[in-house]
């Protein structure tokens, strides 16, 4: 990648496109027969916005209010292209499927009543998901992120849209191309309109006009941008359904670092974090959502993006200084050992909605992976438990001790008979 970003430009460059397919189609050649889920690009989002934009990530380019929108359109085009390759030469012997994996928070309106905080709201997850999501299944741009950058631009002068367009056959060639959608989710902000003027620098953070803000109350167990608000995932799922056709899903990314080394390896906050977000997604299924998989980031402690080892999401410590690197087990792991071992939550009372779920560890995704099976028995299964769960509690509370009473008399009863009948 690197000689593709010296001599073409990177993603800048539409001839990514088909440098891109080849490596893909080598991949299908030599590991086909044994991998059966492939995921064209994790995180596009970042590549594009934080790559081109900002800066922040390689290639560590700033070409803002353009160069993030012009990698996004040549990495859909890509994604499309990959697709069809498959489709069309390896899928009838290999039998795989070819997805993309997606990163987004969901955004709340400040105040639900306020139609302007609600736009705002759409607004932030038409930029984030939409971007990627919305020609992969519905053939286009959404249309308040084309109307938005095509208003800007033309207001700074500009002759066109900073926002490329796709060609009416470019369209039919890019919808529909995904077997399944991945999903990472991490937290959730709280979003409200906030005009930008548009004769000032373009930037891609200030066409969607709006601010975000957090909750005070809300857990900061992580960095400063992740606070734990597991009542956004199950949101976000929902509106995956109604928007692009209830995809089946496979939550590639979900978990939570740490601020701070705890030395004795006692995450009480990543058990939290894992408790609260699994429970949405099972109330997501509850929904209807096609939630096939879940997947915890991450297994182990590793490089992540900008932060290098610094940041660390995962079930086990790495002593990096150490040449060997040794792991170590955090407290989340047995947390996490019993949920597998238990095929879901260890203790129903834990969570509101509880249904029947398998868990399976990936060696492709190398974290640890929950897998949701046969979806329309498993939401059956959910509500049935439900209601059970509500009828056991009155059972325990009130009808054993009675029961437990009328047994007691009933022996009484039976042995002063019985003595009667022998004496």
């Amino acid at each position: 990648m690197k000689v593709l970003q010296e001599k073409y430009g990177g993603w800048q460059n539409i001839s990514m496109i088909n440098y891109f397919n080849d490596y893909a189609n080598l991949c299908f050649e030599k590991f086909g027969d044994r991998v059966k889920h492939w995921i064209t690009f994790s995180n596009p989002w970042a590549v594009a916005e934080k790559g081109y934009e900002t800066g922040e990530h390689a290639p560590g380019l700033k070409l803002g209010g353009c160069g993030a929108y012009k990698a996004a359109h040549h990495i859909i085009k890509t994604h499309a292209k990959v697709w069809h390759s498959y489709n069309n030469t390896w899928r009838s012997e290999q039998q795989g499927m070819v997805g993309i994996s997606l990163t987004s928070g969901w955004g709340e309106p400040v105040d639900p009543h306020s139609q302007t905080d609600r736009d705002a709201a759409e607004r932030y997850i038409q930029f984030h998901l939409g971007w990627f999501a919305n020609p992969i299944y519905r053939g286009d741009y959404p249309e308040i992120m084309k109307n938005y950058v095509g208003r800007k631009s033309a207001q700074q002068g500009l002759g066109t849209s900073r926002l490329p367009t796709f060609s009416v056959q470019e369209k039919t060639y890019i919808k529909g191309t995904s077997d399944f959608l991945g999903i990472g989710h991490f937290t959730t902000r709280y979003v409200l309109q906030k005009s930008f003027p548009s004769l000032q620098v373009s930037s891609y953070h200030t066409d969607h006009d709006l601010a975000e803000l957090v909750d005070p109350k809300w857990p900061a167990p992580g960095p400063k941008w992740l606070y734990s608000v597991p009542w956004g995932f199950r949101r976000l799922l929902n509106f995956i359904k109604t928007q692009y056709g209830n995809p089946l899903i496979y939550v590639t990314e979900n978990g939570v670092s740490e601020k701070v080394q705890c030395t004795q390896l006692c995450d009480e906050w990543r058990i939290e974090y894992l408790k609260g977000y699994i429970n949405e997604i099972l109330k997501a299924l509850n929904d209807g959502v096609n939630v096939k998989g879940y997947t915890a980031w991450s297994l182990l402690d590793k490089f992540e993006w900008n932060k290098g080892f610094s940041e660390r999401f995962g079930f086990y410590h790495i002593d990096f200084k150490n040449k060997n690197k040794p792991r170590y087990p955090k407290a989340s792991v047995d947390y996490y050992k019993k949920i597998i071992s238990a095929n879901g939550f260890p203790n129903q009372r834990e969570v509101m909605s509880v249904a029947d779920f398998i868990l399976f560890s990936s060696d492709i995704w190398a974290n640890i992976t929950l897998n949701f099976m046969k979806q329309p028995a498993l939401l059956l299964i959910s509500q049935i438990l439900d209601s059970l769960i509500t009828h056991m509690e009155m059972v325990t509370e009130i009808a054993l001790p009675t029961v437990f009473t009328l047994c007691i008399l009933i022996s009484i009863v039976l042995l002063i008979f019985y003595l009667r009948n022998h004496s």
